[in-house]
């Protein structure tokens, strides 16, 4: 595949290309070139020779286009969603709901296009005034590889709608999804050089987009050092950012609430996309009361779990994206085994030459634990017992991060009291892991900065402009 940059597919300026490999058992699922600068800086020209006529066309023009590149997308379902899984590994189940989730976010926004407006003020002692909203100009995406065509569509569709045009740089480990949707857009009708997309290594690329005069926001999903990187090289030009960075999402389980519904939620929440995703249920806190019950529950189910190549049908669960996450996990459970825990429960993992990492419990992790403290990017699901829901709340709110949090309960004094009391940016009742486009999503602390979804969303990408009327 090759890189889109002002509505031509291109080399790399030089030449250099990149495999990408299956990561469930390690053949070859592509090359794309490997840009840098040269190539970035011709794509932020692009886009801004683009922007005044995009800029231009109505808004509901403009959502019309989104609306038609999502039909285009959803008829190629099957082809998008074999290959997000050759490159990913997410069961084929879960691509093809990744990539009909790009569908929807396309088709949100294009249903808000027509409610993109200023207003009027009165304005006592002088008269009228006016409001408006403007689009910033070049835009600047940079995606993760764990839910590359979701997250390609959280940042694509409110910039474009707005009357922004785009240059983006997918993940090196999974770019072959998002050069196909591009393609879908363009043949949709999306106007040359209005998206671009550079694909290469973050250092070269997306450095390069952060840094880059031409590009007045930014949005970046990835890890919390790194964001933070990012934000510092973005500063000097005050560019807008929107971060979402890493969570340590904690859930909460009272001792009336259904454990049935929540061992199935927990299971799901936990190990979807092999648990490599910012707001996943990462940490769990259960009452005394039910906790011996719930963890016999949730051995059973980790125990039963099918891992296998997610183009199988039938996978419940694929390898980790890359032999470095299934590194990074092994020295979780290294650490474990150091401080005297153990895994109380582990699914079977494949014969085969992927990164393969079996589904685990482990209750009653020593408090000290690394997976309490860090951000656990994979499928290890630590269970804490707690005498009380302060004490949980206590535990749950400790650290830097503030993504998401769960409390499952029948109560609703208690849930309304977790949801005041969590330090998050979302809260779940009974449920974890839902991020629907109509709602606001973003974190606190070390999760990041902004909002992305719902119409809060579209405030990053454009500027008010003040009208006084004499």
């Amino acid at each position: 595949m090759r890189m889109l940059i002002g509505g031509e597919w291109e080399e790399a300026a030089g030449g250099a290309v990149s495999v990408v490999r299956n990561p469930a058992d390690l053949s070859i699922a592509g090359e794309v070139p490997q840009g840098g600068s040269e190539d970035v800086s011709a794509a932020v020209d692009s886009a801004a020779d683009a922007f005044g006529p995009w800029s231009a066309t109505p808004a509901r023009e403009r959502g019309r286009l989104l609306w038609k590149s999502a039909a285009a997308v959803r008829d190629a379902v099957d082809e998008l969603a074999a290959l997000l899984t050759r490159e990913q590994g997410k069961p084929l189940h879960e691509s093809k709901g990744e990539v009909l989730g790009f569908a929807n976010v396309l088709e949100y926004h294009a249903s808000i296009s027509g409610s993109l407006h200023g207003k009027t003020l009165e304005l006592q002692g002088i008269g009228r005034g006016l409001t408006l909203r403007e689009p910033l100009g070049v835009c600047g995406a940079v995606i993760p590889w764990n839910m590359p065509a979701l997250i390609m569509a959280w940042k694509a569709a409110p910039a474009l709608v707005t009357g922004n045009t785009v240059v983006l740089k997918p993940s090196s480990e999974a770019p072959l999804c998002c050069l196909s949707l591009a393609a879908k857009l363009q043949e949709a009708g999306l106007p040359p050089g209005t998206l671009n997309v550079v694909t290469g290594p973050g250092v070269a690329v997306g450095e390069a987009i952060a840094t880059h005069p031409g590009v007045r926001k930014l949005s970046f999903t990835g890890s919390s050092a790194t964001g933070k990187r990012v934000a510092g090289i973005a500063a000097p030009a005050l560019k807008r950012l929107t971060l979402e960075l890493g969570g340590s999402d904690p859930a909460i389980v009272c001792e009336d609430a259904d454990l049935r519904k929540a061992a199935d939620g927990i299971i799901a929440a936990r190990f979807y996309n092999c648990g490599q995703a910012c707001t996943s249920l990462k940490r769990l806190y259960v009452m005394e009361p039910v906790a011996e019950r719930l963890i016999s529950m949730l051995e059973e189910r980790v125990a039963a779990l099918k891992v296998g190549d997610g183009s199988d049908p039938g996978t419940q669960m694929g390898p980790l994206v890359s032999l470095q996450q299934q590194r990074l996990m092994g020295s979780f459970m290294d650490d474990l085994r150091s401080r005297g825990g153990e895994a109380s429960a582990q699914g079977a993992v494949p014969d085969l030459d992927g990164h393969f990492f079996p589904p685990t419990l482990v209750a009653d992790p020593p408090a000290d634990a690394r997976m309490l403290g860090e951000e656990l990017f994979g499928p290890i699901l630590p269970v804490v017992r707690t005498s009380s829901l302060d004490e949980a709340m206590a535990l749950a709110n400790a650290g830097p991060y503030g993504l998401g949090a769960s409390v499952w309960t029948e109560d609703l004094d208690t849930a309304r009291r977790c949801a005041e009391e969590f330090r998050s940016g979302m809260v779940w009742v009974n449920m974890h892991l839902r991020v629907p486009v109509e709602a606001p999503f973003g974190g606190i602390g070390d999760s990041g900065l902004g909002r992305e979804n719902g119409t809060e969303s579209l405030d990053s990408y454009l500027e008010w402009k003040t009208v006084i009327l004499g």
